[in-house]
């Protein structure tokens, strides 16, 4: 059945519109966005298809492109508009933190590194540089490595610190095994941190590990 013949209530477009976006489930979501299927498969259909495929929003939206265009119904039309749905997503967040106390906002600095990091396929190491009130300057992709690890050089962090005249940093990188636990070379890395930015009087807030379904941060489990 197509998704003009359902009754009004239960159409998702109809339903964002009376209850509001929260009330819909990831399915109704998705298929607001897709808008069409194909033939013999409504909006719906498809965005459940997908889901069921990737397992969860996160994982299909961190599918690459090969991967999406070939799925039944996708194209490349529906991955590019994917694409500029994340990347708003993103920059909308970062004015967020660029106008207002990053401490003030956890949930909006989450979503951010969420965004950012969840769906790379090898370990990257973030920075977000803070301003003396807090408000993001910069967030930069410091390291990249493999799919276990990556190499952090504090010499480095150090001088994009001062090329940004920051006050305070956060810290941030993935686990692409999609477990958010640190490792004791994490641990000890950010102790390493916290001491070399310390000499040049900078003050490190925190520092994330991005999972699959989890952020863990260190400063609300007492390790900075």
């Amino acid at each position: 059945m197509a998704i003009s013949d359902w009754p009004s209530d239960e159409r998702p477009r109809e339903k964002l519109l009376k209850q509001g976006a929260k009330h819909l489930s990831d399915t109704e979501l998705l298929a607001v966005f897709l808008r069409t299927g194909f033939v013999g498969t409504s909006a719906v259909d498809l965005a459940r298809n997908l889901l069921h495929h990737y397992g969860s929003l996160t994982a299909l939206f961190a599918a690459d492109k090969t991967s999406l265009c070939n799925f039944p119904g996708v194209g490349i039309a529906k991955y590019t508009q994917l694409q500029a749905v994340l990347e708003m997503a993103r920059r909308t967040l970062g004015e967020s933190l660029e106008l207002g106390n990053a401490m003030n906002s956890p949930h909006v600095v989450r979503d951010f590194l969420r965004l950012q990091l969840a769906s790379k396929q090898h370990e990257v190491f973030l920075g977000i540089f803070l301003d003396a009130k807090n408000r993001m300057i910069s967030a930069e992709e410091l390291f990249c490595g493999t799919l276990t690890q990556a190499s952090v050089y504090p010499r480095e962090v150090i001088k994009r610190a001062l090329h940004h005249n920051a006050a305070a940093m956060i810290f941030a990188h993935n686990h692409p095994s999609g477990i958010a636990e640190p490792s004791n070379a994490d641990k000890i890395l950010t102790q390493t941190l916290i001491k070399a930015l310390e000499l040049i009087d900078i003050k490190v807030l925190d520092h994330f590990i991005i999972g699959k379904n989890e952020i863990t941060s260190f400063a609300e489990h007492h390790l900075l």
